[in-house]
């Protein structure tokens, strides 16, 4: 321990360490957020489309329930979206539904429940529409505006000091949280929370920037790992918290019952024993009296407090711990449990008996007499909610199936409609993969067929296509504004509909351009006032491939005549007018299948997240970043593009194209 601290005051005095932002009254809280979910803005339990409402009371009463609720929430904004079209990370704010003054609503109901806000701050969103001031000084302002507590820095390893200088110049200090830590050291000064990507060795490792300033926060992070168990025992032995992160992406990785209930187990510990767990005289390691059961020390003027993990498959009980030197009178508490201890006097040691579950969790409270009255509440607690043991819990990890959204048929017909291409029936070898960035192979990535039994990334089936009818052409701004004038559509939620139209009509020379700015829901209205439906994606996609399995709809070879020249810009352009590539059309005929709007298809939704099947990939593709929502060009790639609220699913780069069913 003499070499550990020794260690700590030499990089302490070699960063010129100052304390400063963790004494700030403001960003006190920092020091006991133990539990902090990433939750997608996307997410079902915080928003209600039908109702157009943030469901903030729906979110945390399920969080509560299954572990104990949160101190701190991530609300991600961006990715994996982000780059669909020019908006930035912070247009996509102002887009959330109902604009600044709901999001600066929803972020008070976060308040009222005591659970501070997080936005995440992307430094590499440098190819979307230029926000024309730095990066920090734009974080500061928009967080201040809607009243949001921190920042996460996405792929950071430590948030620049000009983030916090610029949130404490508008007095809005900030709490900064860079994805890991430390990249510098010196930056621990200004960067009083982190996330933890850890090793997990038997006996657990030493937080280098918890070990470095006691009061900084670290949530341990676990994004696709099924079971927690290293994860959380690392994070109590630590005295820090957990990133209880389930939808990752869209996907869910749900936390199992056994580690839900350890959660909330741990998490109630460590806010209970806060003032301790920032102790500048932890000590790690400290010696106990079985192998494999792990012990800090955290002292606090004349009380203390060990927390402890057995990292044995098998029930630890006995004397398990000596309190070397014991004061006279003090008395000792299993915590965990909510009991008194007596211990067993071995000259001025005290000799402490207990039980740690297999894989479980302790705590032990020494005091000097009696217990305080919030401490004599935590006991309380934790006697109630250990009566059972953690392995009674499930550990077992499932996947949540996903549905497919029906699409309604149309009026079969035997003549084509206006503008539309007959398509022969077929037995069709449908094979796909989605294109996500993240998620390799693992259950629950990308989409679930009705024909399969989890959701994945590459699919394979026959299907048996019946003759349909497909629009050649993308609908086109004419054929849209026909619809707006006949039915005087209104969408609920208007917010970027139609967003390129100068009042009730689109702009000159915009006839015939595909009409973009629409949500899927606007494209279904206009689909069932022509008598028609949107394709399925299989339909979709053997107009496109036919049945010789081509890669594009024109060939095997890429060609640069059958598509819009790319538009790498800050600001969106427009697409090209329909069909103004004839070199593109499949073998079918069909015009603008790839290259220069993406076209809504098929929903399918679970019980957290919905999400559209995009195809054919558009013209826009903001540079600069791998983390922008990549193109699928070809014919056996798709998008999944989370779905949220119209305001924000609409795009200046999706379009959509309709079918019917035929006779």
């Amino acid at each position: 321990m003499d070499e550990m601290r020794g260690w700590r005051t030499n990089r302490q005095i070699r960063m010129g360490y100052s304390g400063d932002m963790y004494d700030l009254p403001a960003l006190k809280w920092t020091q006991s957020s133990f539990i902090q979910p990433q939750m997608m803005m996307e997410d079902r339990y915080f928003y209600d489309p039908d109702s157009g409402k943030y469901t903030v009371d729906r979110y945390l009463d399920d969080t509560e329930k299954r572990y104990g609720g949160i101190d701190s929430v991530l609300i991600w904004h961006t990715y994996t979206n982000i780059g669909i079209d020019d908006r930035n990370q912070y247009d996509l704010i102002r887009d959330m539904p109902g604009g600044i003054p709901a999001v600066k609503q929803m972020v008070s109901d976060f308040h009222r429940r005591g659970v501070k806000v997080f936005f995440p701050v992307m430094v590499w969103d440098q190819g979307t529409r230029d926000e024309e001031k730095p990066n920090w000084t734009a974080t500061a302002e928009m967080m201040k505006e809607i009243g949001a507590d921190g920042v996460n820095g996405d792929t950071m390893d430590g948030i620049p000091k000009a983030f916090s200088d610029a949130a404490l110049k508008i007095n809005h200090p900030l709490a900064l949280e860079p994805e890991a830590f430390p990249g510098h050291d010196e930056m621990l000064a200004w960067n009083t929370m982190s996330w933890g990507y850890w090793t997990y060795p038997y006996a657990p490792d030493v937080s280098r920037s918890k070990w470095l300033e006691p009061r900084a926060m670290v949530n341990v992070s676990a994004r696709w790992s099924h079971s927690k168990t290293e994860y959380l025992q690392a994070a109590f032995f630590n005295g820090v918290g957990f990133e209880s992160w389930e939808n990752v992406w869209g996907i869910w990785n749900g936390i199992t019952p056994r580690d839900g209930e350890a959660i909330r187990r741990m998490a109630t510990m460590e806010r209970g024993l806060a003032p301790f767990l920032v102790s500048k005289d932890w000590q790690p390691y400290y010696t106990t009296e079985s192998r494999g059961l792990f012990a800090s020390y955290w002292p606090l003027n004349s009380e203390a407090v060990w927390t402890l993990v057995n990292r044995s498959d098998y029930v630890m009980q006995g004397e398990l711990l000596r309190v070397k030197s014991a004061p006279a009178g003090s008395k000792f508490f299993d915590v965990y449990h909510g009991v008194e201890l007596t211990p067993r006097m071995d000259g001025q040691d005290a000799l402490l008996s207990f039980t740690v579950e297999p894989n479980g969790y302790g705590a032990i409270l020494q005091v000097p007499g009696a217990l305080s009255a919030a401490q004599q509440t935590l006991l309380t607690k934790m006697r109630s909610i250990t009566q059972k043991p953690l392995e009674s819990y499930s550990a077992e990890w499932n996947f949540i199936p996903q549905t497919l959204v029906e699409i309604p048929t149309t009026k079969a017909t035997s003549q084509a409609l206006e503008g539309m291409t007959k398509i022969p029936a077929a037995t069709y070898r449908f094979r796909v993969n989605g294109i996500e960035i993240e998620g390799r192979d693992d259950v629950g990535v990308d989409f679930q067929y009705p024909w399969e039994p989890s959701p994945r990334r590459y699919h394979d089936h026959i299907v048996n296509i019946d003759t349909f009818w497909m629009d050649t052409n993308l609908v086109t701004n004419e054929q849209f504004k026909k619809f707006i004038d006949a039915t005087h559509y209104k969408p609920k939620d208007a917010k970027n509909f139609l967003r390129d139209w100068k009042g009730d009509t689109y702009p000159v020379s915009w006839a015939d351009k595909p009409v973009t700015w629409v949500s899927l829901e606007d494209a279904r209205a206009y689909a069932k006032w022509a008598g028609k439906r949107l394709p399925h994606e299989w339909e979709w996609q053997y107009a496109a491939q036919g049945t010789d399995d081509r890669k594009y709809p024109w060939g095997n070879t890429w060609s640069a005549e059958a598509v819009p020249v790319v538009d790498k810009g800050r600001r969106l352009t427009s697409p090209d007018a329909v069909g103004a590539h004839p070199k593109g059309a499949s073998s079918f005929g069909i015009q603008d299948l790839v290259g220069n709007v993406w076209q809504w298809t098929d929903e399918y939704e679970d019980d957290h997240t919905r999400a559209a099947v995009l195809r054919g990939g558009s013209y826009y593709q903001p540079g600069g970043s791998i983390w922008y929502f990549p193109q699928a060009y070809r014919n056996d790639e798709h998008g999944k593009f989370l779905l949220m609220a119209p305001s924000e699913d609409r795009s200046g780069a999706v379009g959509f194209r309709c079918a019917t069913d035929a006779q």
